[in-house]
């Protein structure tokens, strides 16, 4: 293009600052100006042209208006010369380009050909004009915010393409062809922010903050189910379930898929839910409210954990929203969302963070970088999993300066560790396998999501099923098929279920539904296939099923290849890597549109995903499988060792599945488990007639498939992993072979007293206790003969989650198995209602675990047995913590056979004292009670919170003063006992009966002494 004259470069820099800032003063021009757009994707709203009298033509064409909100509306204004807007495409616009008129001696021309990620595009407002003006859009397509050229420090490359240190430009183009390009330097841009500095600094900064709230709401006041397309959009306050936030993280590594580990959650620190809103606040305790008044404490960084598809973005998005309008949070100032599958994508540049956030965010772009210091600032780090970028926590550059460049990894490990902006917080979302990355010290708090309960799951259904019976229906078959109920737990699984039995049910009402997870896939692929066929003209049907299979091949190869390095996102050079032309990759999205998403976000770069970890593992799965039959020695090898891997092409399934499951069950961290089950679902000869389209051989082998179940139940012998034993048996739920669990139920039956369970024994049988719809009446650990009996117990152990009473007495129960038991407590659908852990000589720390499950709101324990349990003052006092909770639900506890201290009893009676305590029965046979015992017993019967209604002091040789003191608290108004148990000698009892008078129904055991 060619230059400006130099006479003209003073005007120039300032109107080029001025249309960078994009709502600065314009001063009337004499000569044309014209803005060039060829891309501004996802725009809101079309250009906004006031008219007004004008004494030459003004003319609008549109060649495409694809989605668009409104139409251009055009308002007269005076104008002296030409004015028309072109667009041949607003796809999806979500707010036109801001320009404001003023009054300008020379021409001012901005061309932008990749505007990504646009929030406000100009804003055009006619005025006095003696020239030409023109607007030209090419494409709009998608675009939710254009990378902002604004000053910043130098920068050793640009994304956009140059040197960021050499040169800021924008073009244009006029109607006479001619054109216009002028460098901004750091200073000129930096002028230009200034411009407005005449007014009161606060008034500027209300009005970018405003602005930047406006901004927020638009962009997560909407949510998509599955990908995100128009017609899939609903207003997030619409449809918002709370989902469970709790505090506390599970201990050690996680030794089994994310997914399968929902079954199942051993936390070790207080369930205490926490809504999204106060994820920076301190837990409640004495001064919470008052410190919540006066915005201190606040915790500075959290780190979120969930599985995919759990509700992490959506949590976030509320959060976002809930500020944005005024509902939460208004203490804060700016809330910066910095998402990693987008910084990526920049993960080579080098940065400020101001000019970072510039490019996140252009409604900034008024915003004086020092004020960073003076505001609250939250940034929002999504997806940590996602991430490709290295954080350096050690050795690393330290940036203490918003204005200082280095590359965003550093920038990104400077502000966690809180050497840049430290009065920012920081919140972090990850899924559990990547938060480690980050060191301890630098996470104040930890919390995870847990997803649907059981009342939510149905909640969800029948929300979004508006047939009311078909809904029950529903509902009733996912309750039926336990493997599929524990999924839904994840909010992106109700909604795969509801689309496939919903379309199964519309179209054949006695029609079978299906019963594994890997039949629920194979129907949700179908059903995008067919609606794929429907969209698209295509008449031939072979031509049509070669497409299908060719996209669905290419994507499963896409799949299995990042699903072996460990990638959920993907970017142009792995799809390339797959065969994949990135100019139709559009195309794929299209066939498989709620399966496969592409988005275009910062710079124009897009960015692949597939709508769930679970639709990823599916498609791999599908892909070895359909190599297999091909013959595709070179997938086949990396499972298979020895002399089958030098003749793979003749290798038999039974085989070829025996080398994927060993190379499964030596994953540390589980994350080929549900790939493995997927892999032995397609197997099944009745899913590949389903896939035979697709597949175009299928094998059948009855032989074959034996060998296949004989492989996987093999590891009951080789004593795998509890974990890895587990989705074994999914595994052979996924053929429909349920020997291990009929086998099960037969030594039950035998009632063999000299047989021993193995350890995958008893994982198998704590898992059919959780599976079966019927809650277990009684579940007694020891009556259980186990070849290794800790490690045993620990297996066995989950099943007290389904079950009413649970029996542990003289288990010498540890940690581990205590951290399972307040699991158990704190479930959601926690049916325990009676535990006895007598004989057990508990530590403190023991007991702390099983008190974090006692104050769960979930916890709907009615019955405590703590007798011969050696009880010190930190069980009791923790013992009455409980007594004290809001949540506790406890009626009867039995104390009975400890050797009680003055101190025990005093620090247990706070707890029976307290307005929460819901308790009818203490029981304390044979504690060896004291004169100082009866005492601190008839004040807790004298308390006016006393609920007490049965006490049980048997086996106690109560003396004539012990007796006296406790008649005190019989004879208070505030007594509600009805039952006393207690062992006298004949000349006491009128004693007490004088002292009861006035107790009505009072009865006694009487225990005559010699």
């Amino acid at each position: 293009m060619s230059v400006c004259e130099e006479g003209e470069e003073e005007n120039w820099t300032w109107k080029m600052s001025e249309v960078a800032s994009l709502h600065t003063q314009r001063a009337p021009s004499p000569v044309s100006s014209c803005v060039y757009m060829k891309s501004n994707v996802s725009m809101r709203e079309p250009p906004y042209l006031r008219d007004g009298p004008s004494p030459v033509s003004s003319c609008v064409s549109m060649k495409s208006n694809v989605s668009m909100r409104e139409p251009p509306y055009l308002r007269d204004g005076p104008s002296s010369g030409f004015s028309s807007v072109s667009m041949k495409s607003n796809v999806s616009m979500r707010e036109p380009p801001y320009l404001r008129d003023g009054p300008s001696p020379v021409s001012s021309c901005v061309s932008m050909k990749s505007n990504l990620s646009m929030r406000e595009p100009p804003y055009l407002r006619d005025g006095p004009s003696s020239g030409f003006s023109s607007v030209s859009m090419k494409s709009n397509v998608s675009m939710r915010e254009p990378p902002y050229l604004s000053d910043g420090p130098a920068v050793t490359s640009d994304p956009v393409g140059g040197r960021a240190d050499q040169i800021r430009y924008v073009s244009c183009q006029t109607s006479t062809s001619s054109s216009c390009q002028k460098h901004i330097s750091h200073h000129d841009t930096e002028a230009a922010l200034q411009l407005d500095s005449h007014q009161p600094v606060h008034e500027g900064l209300q009005r970018v903050k405003d602005q930047h709230k406006t901004s927020m709401k638009n962009r997560y006041e909407s949510v998509f189910e599955g990908v995100k397309l128009q017609e899939h959009q609903t207003l997030l306050n619409r449809i918002y379930t709370q989902l469970y936030i709790i505090e506390g993280e599970s201990e050690g590594v996680n030794e089994e898929h994310e997914v399968l580990q929902m079954e199942k959650s051993y936390k070790t620190l207080q369930d205490t839910p926490i809504n999204c809103n106060d994820i920076f606040d301190p837990s409640p305790e004495p001064g919470y409210e008052e410190k919540r008044r006066e915005k201190k404490d606040k915790i500075k960084t959290v780190l979120t954990k969930g599985i995919a598809g759990i509700g992490k973005t959506v949590s976030v998005q509320k959060f976002i929203l809930d500020w944005a309008e005024g509902k939460a949070n208004q203490d804060v100032d700016f809330m910066f969302v910095l998402p990693f599958r987008e910084l990526n994508l920049i993960k080579d540049h080098q940065y400020s963070l101001h000019r970072l956030l510039l490019d996140f965010h252009p409604e900034l772009q008024h915003l004086d970088s020092k004020i960073y210091d003076e505001c609250t600032v939250v940034f929002i780090f999504d997806g940590l999993d996602e991430s490709r970028i290295t954080l350096m926590f050690t050795d690393s550059k330290k940036v203490s300066d918003v204005s200082e460049t280095s590359s965003v990894g550093v920038l990104m490990s400077n502000l966690m560790k809180g050497d840049l902006l430290p009065s920012a917080l920081i919140w972090i979302t990850t899924r559990p396998a990547a938060a480690n990355q980050i060191p301890s010290k630098y996470i104040n708090r930890v919390t995870e999501i847990q997803g649907f309960n059981d009342p939510q799951k149905e909640e969800y259904f029948r929300k979004r099923i508006s047939d009311e019976h078909q809904a029950s229906r529903i509902i009733s078959h996912i309750r039926r098929a336990r493997s599929l109920h524990i999924m839904c737990h994840i909010p992106v699984f109700c909604w795969i279920s509801a689309t496939v039995l919903q379309n199964i049910l519309k179209q054949d009402l006695s029609a079978e539904i299906p019963q594994t997870l890997t039949e629920m896939y194979i129907h949700f692929l179908l059903i995008q296939t067919s609606m794929r066929n429907q969209k698209y003209e295509e008449r031939d049907p072979e031509k049509l099923l070669q497409s299908n299979r060719d996209v669905i091949v290419k994507l499963a190869e896409l799949a299995f290849n990042q699903l072996m390095k460990g990638n959920v996102m993907f970017y142009e050079e792995d799809l390339r890597e797959s065969g994949i032309d990135v100019t139709d990759a559009s195309v794929y999205s299209g066939i498989c549109t709620e399966i496969f998403r592409e988005e275009s976000v910062i710079y124009h770069r897009k960015v692949y995903s597939f709508v769930h970890l679970s639709f990823q593992e599916f498609f791999a799965a599908l892909y070895v499988f359909f190599c297999y039959l091909h013959k595709n020695s070179e997938v086949l090898k990396m499972f298979l060792t020895g002399k089958s891997r030098t003749q793979c092409g003749n290798v038999s399934l039974d085989v070829f599945l025996k080398g994927v499951m060993n190379k499964a069950l030596k994953s540390k961290t589980g994350h080929l488990d549900l790939f493995l089950r997927f892999l032995h679902g397609i197997s099944l000869e009745s899913n590949q007639r389903v896939l035979q389209d697709l597949l175009i051989h299928t094998e059948n082998n009855p032989e074959s498939i034996k060998k296949i179940i004989h492989n996987l139940k093999r590891g009951q012998k080789n004593n795998v992993s509890p974990e890895r034993w587990m989705n074994l048996s999914h595994c052979l739920i996924e053929m429909k072979n349920n020997s291990v669990v009929e086998e099960m139920q037969a030594f039950l039956k035998s009632g063999s007293k000299d047989k021993r369970l193995s350890l995958a024994q008893c994982s198998t049988l704590a898992n059919m206790i959780l599976m079966s719809e019927e809650v277990m009446d009684e579940f007694d650990l020891k009556k259980y003969k186990i070849i290794s009996s800790r490690e045993g117990q620990r297996r066995l152990l989950p099943a007290v989650r389904n079950c009413r009473k649970a029996l542990l007495t003289a288990c010498d129960l540890s940690d581990q198995h205590c951290e399972i038991v307040a699991s158990a407590l704190q479930s959601s659908n926690s049916s325990l209602r009676e535990l006895d852990l007598s004989n057990n000589r508990l530590q403190d720390s023991n007991l702390k675990l099983l008190s974090a499950g006692l104050k769960s709101p979930n916890c709907q324990l009615n019955t405590l047995r703590l007798t011969a349990c050696d009880l010190s003052d930190q069980h009791c006092e923790i013992v009455a913590s409980a007594l004290q909770s809001s949540n506790s639900s406890l009626r009867e506890l039995d104390l009975s056979n400890n050797r009680l201290q003055d101190s025990n009893l005093k620090l247990l009676s706070a707890g029976l004292k307290s307005p929460n305590c819901q308790l009818n029965t203490l029981r304390l046979t044979a504690c060896d009670l004291t004169d100082q015992h009866c005492e601190i017993v008839a004040s807790v019967l004298q308390s006016s919170n006393s609920s007490l209604r049965e006490l049980d002091l048997s086996n106690n040789r109560l003396q004539d003063s012990s007796l006296k003191l406790l008649s005190a608290g019989l004879k208070s108004p505030n007594c509600q006992l009805n039952t006393l148990r207690f062992e006298f000698h004949i000349h006491s009892l009128m004693l007490i009966i004088i002292s009861a008078v006035k107790i009505r129904a009072l009865t006694y055991v009487i225990h005559f002494l010699s």
